[in-house]
């Protein structure tokens, strides 16, 4: 993207409130079987665990300022801008949808109306984003959603061994391997960025 320090990391508008400062789950009483506490978003930390990801819990980041935009994030981080990987939700002919872009790059509506064969595609509104995914904009991770919805990652995203993304709050941030994160968020891999052609 061409302009990066506005669009926020979870998704593009305004933000419409932070989650929670506290993301850490409750460690639900003493034993092996409690939960682990961290910095991500308790739904964001089951989806981890359901997925057989939860060696990343330990690994996320929480930050005492917002890494809403990815700029932020990336300087929070010490990471390349192109390390960010800004989980955006679209309408496509009124239908929401989720597509994965590197922080330094933007999302081009035309490619990914032609990838959907959608005649319009619109960003979503915020209060779509939070019905959709469960989460705010600046927050909202690559999977752990409220609903399924279909999935574009670009295929920028593989230039990099470790990219960061949003834990499910305007906070936290959590690493993985590209591939990993693009299976599973279930997504299909896409090029939708805009280019300088």
């Amino acid at each position: 993207m061409s302009t990066t320090a506005s669009e926020p990391t979870g998704d593009a508008g305004p933000a419409e409130g932070a989650e929670p400062a506290e993301g850490a789950e409750p460690t639900g009483g003493a034993g092996p079987a409690a939960p682990v506490p961290s910095a991500a978003h308790p739904r964001f930390a089951a989806a981890l665990r359901d997925l057989g990801l939860a060696e990343l819990l330990g690994r996320v980041r929480r930050f005492p300022e917002q890494t809403r935009t990815a700029q932020e994030a990336a300087a929070a981080i010490g990471c390349e801008l192109s390390q960010i990987c800004k989980s955006l939700i679209f309408a496509a002919d009124g239908v929401p949808v989720l597509v994965l872009m590197d922080g330094a790059s933007r999302v081009d509506l035309d490619r990914v109306r032609a990838e959907l064969g959608a005649e319009k595609v619109t960003r979503a509104r915020a209060d779509v984003v939070k019905e959709t995914t469960g989460y705010t904009i600046g927050g909202v991770p690559p999977f752990g959603h409220a609903n399924r919805t279909r999935v574009l990652a670009d295929r920028s995203l593989l230039a990099h061994e470790e990219i960061w993304a949003a834990a499910g709050t305007p906070y936290s941030v959590f690493p993985t391997d590209p591939e990993t994160l693009i299976a599973r968020a279930g997504a299909t891999l896409v090029d939708v960025r805009e280019t300088s052609e």
